[in-house]
Parts: C-alpha cells; structure tokens; sequence
C-alpha cells in the first residue's frame, strides 16, 4: 500500500475518536454527566485500554524480540507522559489565574490528544485487528478528554465560540497525530517502529493507572463503578475474540 493509501486506510479508523473527542466537548453544553457517571465509565475505559495493551499490544512487542529498543521507546513513553503532566500541574499551582490554568489544561490536553492519535496509527504496526481495537477504545477515552476540556473552561467563563473551537481544535490535533503515525509506518526501520510502539504502550498504561483511574477514584466508589473496569476489559476481549 502506497504512502498516502496508508494513511487513508489509518485516517478512517481515526476520524472516530476525532469526532467522539469533538462530541464529549459540545456535550457539555447539554448536561455534565454527575461525578458517578463519569467514575463508571472511566472505569470501563481503563479496561478497554488496558484489554488492548495486553492482548495485542504487549504481546506484539514479546513477538518482536528487540528489547534494547523497546527499553529505549517505553523509557522515552514514561518520561513524555510525566513531562506533559508535569506542564498540566505546573500553572495549576498556588497563585495561578484561573485563566492560566484552562489554558494550561488545554494545551496539555492537545498534547494528550496527538499522542493518541499518534497511537492508532502506530496501532496498525500489530495489524489491522489491533489498530481497530485500539480506536474503539480510544473512542471511550478521548471523549472523556473532551468533556473535561469543555468543563474546565465552562467553569472559567469561557464563551461557547471558544470551547466550540478548542474541542474542534483537538480534534484536529487527534487527525494529525494519526497521519504522523500512518506515516512511521511506511518510513521507519523495524526497529524504530518497536522504539515507537513501545513509547505508546507506555502512553498508555501512564493513561490508565494516572489519569483514567486516578480521575474515577476522586469521587465514593460503589462495587458497580469498580466492576466497570472489568465489564470493559470483557467486552473488548470478547469483541477480539469475535473478529
């Protein structure tokens, strides 16, 4: 497949998430979900991710038998992951504006949100059937990066233009890092690739144990928000057992 075919086939898995992070954003115009719903099904997008990362991500990486470059890839992974929330924490300390703060959490989310779409893309190194699994469940992620976007600027008077703008924005940003993945795919050494998907499982379990679950434990928990976690690893497991 050609270049440009490539990133097509990868583009129309990604265009998804793209319009799942665009809906979470204008959702909030509707109605917030309550802390609890958000809890629930954070839940069950940290399982769905965490399905992916050990059915077909991990695995993939065992198969490649390159551990030099998958120490280099997923030590660069953790240490993106904590700069980017160290960026987050940074304007949100004490003495900051409110205005700052947003704005703060905006670009890192967009941060965020390339690295995810550099994810799928870089997903389709395992395979069709992986890259798909992996945009399901980053379709349930990122619409959750979009609704606390637009939470977090409606709680600091933004004006809809501009939390319509932002969410599109990032969007857009979810495209471009997919298209920056499709490309790697076509371009990069084998072992490069390995250095890459290697960082994005990183990414990924930074996601789940540090943000997906560390946001769900902020509010009471009740036993059916817990079991979520496990309802979205059985669902995405059954659905890759199924196809």
């Amino acid at each position: 497949m050609s270049n440009i075919g490539t990133v097509f086939a990868v583009l129309s898995f990604a265009v998804f998430p793209a319009i799942s992070v665009v809906f979470g954003g204008l959702i909030a115009f509707i109605r917030t979900p309550t802390a609890a719903i958000r809890s629930g099904v954070q839940h069950f997008a940290a399982g769905v991710i965490f399905c992916v990362l050990a059915t077909e991500l991990l695995p993939d990486l065992i198969h490649r038998r390159m551990p030099i470059w998958t120490i280099v890839g997923f030590s660069l992974g953790v240490a993106t992951m904590m700069l980017v929330k160290h960026f987050a924490d940074g304007e949100s300390a004490e003495g900051a504006t409110a205005d700052k703060t947003s704005s703060s959490l905006v670009i890192a989310m967009g941060i965020d949100i390339a690295l995810d779409g550099l994810l799928i893309g870089l997903g389709f190194a395992a395979g069709q059937k992986q890259g798909l699994l992996l945009t399901i469940a980053m379709v349930m992620e990122v619409f959750f990066l979009g609704l606390a976007c637009a939470t977090s600027l409606t709680a600091n008077a933004a004006s809809r233009g501009r939390i319509v703008w932002t969410v599109l924005i990032l969007g857009g940003l979810l495209l471009v890092g997919a298209s920056a993945g499709a490309i790697a795919l076509t371009q990069l050494a084998p072992a490069a690739l390995d250095a890459l998907l290697a960082f994005g499982v990183a990414a990924l379990l930074y996601l789940v144990t540090e943000e997906l679950l560390v946001e769900a434990h902020e509010v009471p928990e009740t036993p059916f928000q817990t079991a979520m976690f496990f309802v979205g690893f059985i669902v995405l497991f059954t659905v890759d057992m199924l196809i």
